[in-house]
């Protein structure tokens, strides 16, 4: 499998390169040359079938030969170690809880895969690769974890200050060993530019720079694993499936389409955003304007300018109205937000957090006209990593998980910065 620029589609390159690349030169993201269905056999039999077969199947064409077939499912079932139930929220609505792993986050999938690639392509050099991930909330955490003491990776993380939850922020200053947490005067946007132009710096090309966040494929392309994994468990029903994706950097819903290229029976893709609307508003007039992001509560999602965009225009051509037959995407605000919250444990007994709470609501929007489909929306992240806001919410003290609680007395440890040239210096340095 070869991989392209999106800035260049003659500029291509292997899976290795890019996973160690990260962002091409041009700054192009990289997408695969190639995007095979799979075997209507596949989906016969899928729910016979383990989660871990399951993801070898989806991914193995975009690894190719790089990674041999034992050392692959090696990786993945190292990936998957922990659970994602799909469960009854109310008729016809289900969650998809993707906060089992070992930070309570969705991306602890791209994470552990991505950290594992790099773990095999690395392991016959001495050669030290940065890793570089700019983070709103939950991929700092599962970075941190999924790349804590892997050999030869240097890990920085740099996240807004005072824009992550408590509990977040300990989750990716704790742990120290190879990861550093820098803690950035600005927003995520200010964190990301910081990340893509550090890429793009001819004075920190002697430095092995990678990106971990999901503008990276080997982050990315594992995101389509859990959508397989509800088909898998929903399959009996015999309805058609809608998906909500709570949305910031639009990597999860952008695998999801991934995965209906692969031949995924999905209805219809749902991102469900918060007050940072840029794709809603693109959408409905068809101009794409990026604004710079505003801080709600449902924090993770807080990106003016989502990255894996390009990669949804780019599988359907740039073709808008191929775009609207398969996606939609609303915003919600933060009171709407906070009243589902509540509104959901009230009638149905859930608990939910900001993020999983837009999904729902842009489900519910959705399926108004589907009415003869099943809905899921993705619950990215525990309600405990929103500890205040959940509990005033629903008047309910959380119980604490065992993964948060192993974070919680350690001490803090990040390094403030506020410019790019202080934050090149520290690499440099």
């Amino acid at each position: 499998m070869k991989y392209y620029s999106l800035n260049n589609k003659l500029q291509k390159i292997s899976f290795q390169e890019a996973v160690i690349h990260g962002l091409a030169s041009d700054k192009g993201l990289y997408f695969p040359e190639e995007i095979t269905p799979l075997a209507a056999s596949f989906f016969d039999e899928i729910e016979n079938l383990s989660n871990e077969e399951i993801a070898y199947q989806v991914i193995q064409q975009f690894v190719g030969n790089e990674i041999p077939e034992l050392e692959l499912k090696a990786i993945i079932k190292e990936t998957l170690c922990f659970d994602f139930p799909v469960v009854s929220v109310e008729e016809n609505i289900y969650s998809l809880e993707l906060y089992h792993g070992p930070t309570m986050a969705f991306k602890d999938v791209g994470a552990r895969f991505m950290s594992r690639c790099l773990g095999y392509f690395n392991k016959n050099n001495n050669k030290q690769v940065t890793v570089l991930v700019a983070t709103s909330g939950d991929t700092g955490g599962a970075v941190a974890s999924g790349f804590l003491g892997v050999k030869n990776l240097e890990v920085i993380i740099l996240y807004p200050s005072g824009k992550v939850s408590d509990i977040q922020e300990r989750q990716l200053t704790t742990l120290g060993q190879n990861i550093t947490a820098l803690e950035i005067d600005g927003v995520f946007d200010d964190c990301q530019d910081m990340v893509k132009k550090a890429f793009l710096d001819k004075s920190l090309s002697h430095k092995n720079l990678t990106s971990a966040n999901s503008i990276n494929i080997a982050r990315w392309l594992p995101q389509m694993f859990y959508f397989f994994f509800a088909y898998k468990q929903l399959k009996s029903k015999n309805k058609s499936l809608v998906f909500s994706c709570p949305s910031g950097n639009f990597g999860n819903i952008c695998a999801g389409i991934m995965a209906k290229k692969l031949g995924l029976p999905v209805e219809h893709f749902v991102a469900s955003t918060n007050a940072n609307d840029t794709v809603p508003r693109f959408l409905e007039n068809g101009q794409y304007d990026p604004k710079p992001s505003v801080s709600t509560i449902s924090n993770a999602m807080d990106v003016g300018n989502p990255s894996n965009f390009v990669r949804i225009q780019e599988l359907y051509n740039n073709d808008l109205e191929m775009i609207k037959k398969d996606f939609s995407s609303y915003s919600f605000t933060d009171i709407e937000t906070k009243s589902a919250l509540k509104e959901i444990f009230k009638t149905n007994g859930y608990i939910t957090e900001p993020h999983g709470a837009i999904g729902y609501l842009g489900l519910k929007k959705e399926m108004n006209s589907h009415t003869n489909s099943i809905g899921v929306f993705l619950e990215t992240a525990h309600p405990i990593k929103f500890l205040d806001i959940v509990e005033n919410s629903i008047n309910l003290k959380l119980e604490m998980p065992n993964q948060i609680m192993s974070v919680m007395n350690k001490e803090k440890a990040s390094i403030k910065l506020k410019t790019y040239d202080e934050f090149r210096n520290f690499i440099t340095n």
